[in-house]
């Protein structure tokens, strides 16, 4: 017989899991929206921003893929939806053409999808603390 928590509802699905998907989420966000002030620092003079503008990439590009690996823990064996886990995927996919439109100074894509990227993970962020943990 499967011991019951009593602390923890019956849809309630791996509290931590979701714990750790939401700080991943938000610490990304944040990564994403220090890229934007970043870069607003280069385009308007400050070209030390540029090399913290591509630090930074590396480091919330890595968030990335830690939030995804959350999100399909959060999918799998804690029963959430799949699409967190999906988005994560796709976010990877992005920052990646974002970082080789970066790095070849098209700028004319690389900004409309760092918009894009943005959006994205602000939706997911804003999901991801509504999210109760009830199994689907």
């Amino acid at each position: 017989m499967k011991a019951v928590n009593p602390l923890r509802p019956p849809g309630a699905r791996r509290p931590r899991l979701a714990w750790s998907l939401r700080v991943l989420v938000t610490t990304h966000l944040a990564g994403v929206l220090a890229q934007a002030a970043l870069a607003g620092m280069f385009v308007t003079g400050d070209v030390g921003m540029l090399a913290a503008h591509r630090d930074n990439a590396v480091v919330t590009h890595v968030l990335t893929f830690s939030m995804t690996v959350a999100a399909v823990l959060v999918w799998r064996p804690a029963r959430g939806p799949a699409w967190p886990a999906w988005t994560g995927g796709g976010l990877i996919v992005a920052e990646n053409v974002q970082i080789v439109l970066g790095q070849e100074r098209i700028l004319g894509l690389h900004m409309p999808l760092g918009m894009l990227i943005f959006g994205v993970s602000a939706v997911l962020t804003v999901w991801a603390w509504r999210w109760t943990g009830a199994a689907r």
